[in-house]
């Protein structure tokens, strides 16, 4: 007897089956990764060293400013990421 999850694992592989990779997809979606990852990293690195001068010098609405600026930046990234992984997926690299 099959459990609740095996049951919606089957359905869902039926609506949605799952695609397979070739090796340079594989490769290819790696590489968008890390690429991502020091994108990510090196808006980091700026904007917390912006921050900190803000800190110091008490400009508290600045600080705040370029928190949200950080955070837009990581989610903006993601998507982008994810876009661009997509077509690797769909062999459209």
């Amino acid at each position: 007897m099959k459990s609740a999850y095996e049951l919606a694992m089957e359905r869902l592989n039926k609506s949605a089956p799952v695609q397979k990779l070739t090796g340079e997809q594989k490769k290819q979606l790696a590489e968008l990764d890390s690429l991502f990852a020091a994108k990510v990293a090196e808006r980091e690195i700026f904007l917390k060293g912006e921050m900190a001068q803000a800190a110091a010098k008490g400009e508290y609405e600045a600080l705040e400013q370029l928190q949200k600026q950080l955070a837009s930046d990581r989610k903006s990234l993601a998507v982008e990421r994810e876009e661009k992984k997509e077509k690797v997926r769909q062999g459209r690299s």
